[in-house]
């Protein structure tokens, strides 16, 4: 059908309800918005669905979900999976527990069990509870950081991860194939919990999890010493992250933790953020005002469902807070580990620490300091899950930390997706121990440098929506692929990763050999003095991310360089147009 088809059928149609045609009735003048809501279909991605919210067939609603849950559901079925069941959870946002609802009584309309939580729940959590209960999959609704009109839902397969190829594609297709509205199940929700369809799941699996984080926890004699003089300022951005990360540093025994009260209970229009993301500057205002009144030592933000952390910590020589990217709090972390265990010796056999090919060179620096073999994957947290699992099959290594430089990372193996109350619990042990030995982490941070080198990274994206935004999009990696930049400014590109393709081709010489990673629409340069640039579309927003990073003399140095490659860059794509 076409748009005006779509349109005029979802109008007309009793499947859809009299909210829905209403909605669509006030825009039907609209040509330009009619046509964006059902030009296509919401498109399922690797991770699944992520869109505004509204009526049509290109916007997250009941019948999307619904439609999604499906196809999801006819691929379990096949797989054998009905008898494990599904776990459900989902996050502060609007619409969130209705598409959680749906997604279940769909499941359960296809005889698999859902279990889903009574309340809103991290992201990790969810990752956590189907290991747990031993269920085939796991769904997810958030929209992660997007702006408060999105919202979105996440497949997880039983491993714990993010769907991930070829299941991923698998899975696609049977949501592809499911054409009819009509032809998708759902039940009463009464009836559904009368038939032991849909069960409830909370305090049980909260408990556990707990257990499991503290598992992590490397000197819980520091904590004990130094908890009575750190000062923490928290902020969950109206998410998920208020009660699981309040209970696990009181348990720890931190005494002086500050919530943000403004930004303490969910709210799904954000109304105290421009943008619940812990990338932004603007978003720690609140906390920041709270932390210089508490004199705090750390301050820290959550996203909305809990699996990105954002810090600022303390500068000693001027009392200012420093923000710090997601590759620096990573890096405080991993090197935390690292050390502490390698001196205890209860460093496993084998160990890994588990990157992406965006994230840090410093993690390699790290590790080879540390004598752990550093692995790099492709850019989506569910790359490093896959080599967790990769790891227990094989034995091949041990799983000590992973991280990725959008501000995730995860300290154990209790979940196979990135997580931010672990990520907090390490952070704030790490806080502890540099307390007691008189410094701050950003004291730290410049300690790592020292140690380490200067790395420093940075991100241009361009956003381009809609249908001439997607065509843009790939001509723009078209022109980068098939005539590729010399240099960059003063750096020369020494190799091009095509993953796409799976070709590494060496500048200098021409020889050409495998990427070794799976194939995925990204770009990556290598370039001389230490550094890197890497394109790649963005699988969840309609952007073009170009992700850098250089190796400076000092912080300045480090600074002028990555200004400078990124300046280099945007003159190529000018070039380029």
């Amino acid at each position: 059908m076409s748009y005006k088809e779509e349109f005029q059928f979802w109008l007309e149609d009793s499947y859809f309800d009299e909210d829905t045609k209403k909605e669509l009735q006030a825009i039907r003048d609209n040509e330009a918005e009619v046509e964006d809501r059902f030009y296509k279909e919401l498109e399922f991605g690797t991770g699944g669905l992520r869109g505004v919210i509204g009526a049509g067939t290109n916007r997250m609603n009941i019948y999307t979900v619904r439609k999604a849950t499906q196809g999801l559901a006819n691929y379990i079925l096949k797989k054998g999976g009905k008898e494990k069941g599904i776990a459900i959870a989902y996050d502060s946002r609007l619409m969130s527990p209705e598409f959680a609802d749906e997604a279940a009584l769909c499941m359960a309309a296809n005889g698999i069990k859902a279990y889903v939580f009574e309340a809103l729940r991290p992201t990790p959590e969810l990752s956590f509870a189907l290991r747990k209960l031993g269920c085939v999959s796991g769904i997810v609704v958030t929209a992660s950081h997007n702006p408060p009109e999105y919202n979105g839902y996440k497949v997880y397969w039983e491993d714990g991860a993010q769907v991930a190829a070829p299941r991923d594609g698998e899975i696609i297709e049977e949501v592809k194939a499911v054409t009819d509205y009509h032809t998708v199940k759902t039940m009463d929700k009464a009836e559904a919990q009368k038939e032991g369809l849909y069960i409830v799941i909370g305090q049980e699996i909260d408990d556990a999890y707990m257990v499991e984080l503290k598992k992590q926890i490397i000197h819980p004699e520091v904590i004990e010493e130094m908890a009575d003089d750190i000062k923490i300022v928290y902020t969950p951005f109206h998410g998920t992250g208020n009660i699981p990360v309040r209970r696990i540093l009181s348990e720890l025994g931190f005494k002086h933790v500050y919530v943000v009260p403004e930004q303490e209970l969910p709210d799904p229009k954000f109304t105290t953020l421009d943008y619940p993301n812990p990338e932004d500057p603007k978003a720690f205002k609140l906390a920041l005002e709270l932390a210089k009144e508490k004199d705090a030592d750390i301050v820290l933000a959550t996203d909305p469902d809990a699996d990105r952390l954002g810090i600022y910590a303390k500068d000693t020589v001027s009392g200012e807070y420093v923000p710090f990217t997601g590759n620096m709090s990573g890096m405080l972390i991993a090197e935390y580990i690292l050390r502490e265990r390698t001196a205890m010796g209860i460093m496993p056999e084998n160990p890994a620490l588990v990157t992406t090919i965006v994230t840090t060179n410093m993690a390699k620096a790290i590790s080879d300091t540390y004598h752990v073999k550093c692995i790099e994957v492709l850019t989506g947290f569910k790359y490093i899950g896959e080599q967790i699992k990769l790891f227990e099959q094989t034995g091949s290594n041990h799983y000590v930390f992973g991280l990725e430089e959008s501000y995730g990372c995860l300290a154990g193996t209790h979940a196979r997706d990135k997580d931010a109350v672990v990520a907090v619990m390490c952070l704030c042990e790490a806080a502890a121990w540099c307390k007691k030995h008189g410094i701050t982490l950003w004291d730290q941070m410049l300690k790592l440098y020292e140690q380490f080198g200067y790395y420093k990274e940075s991100q241009y994206a361009i956003t381009l929506k809609g249908i001439d935004g997607s065509r843009q999009i790939a001509e723009i990696m078209d022109q980068l692929r098939s005539n590729p930049p010399k240099e960059f400014g003063e750096l020369k590109v020494t190799k091009l990763r095509d993953y796409e393709n799976n070709v590494t081709t060496d500048m200098a010489t021409g020889e050409k050999s495998a990427t070794g990673l799976p194939k995925s629409n990204v770009l990556y340069f290598d370039l001389t003095n230490d550094s890197w640039c890497c394109a790649r579309p963005s699988g969840t927003e309609p952007k073009i991310k170009f992700y850098m990073g250089v190796k400076g003399s000092d912080l300045d140095d480090a600074q002028a360089k990555v200004e400078a490659l990124t300046e280099a860059l945007k003159k190529k794509l000018d070039e380029g147009k």
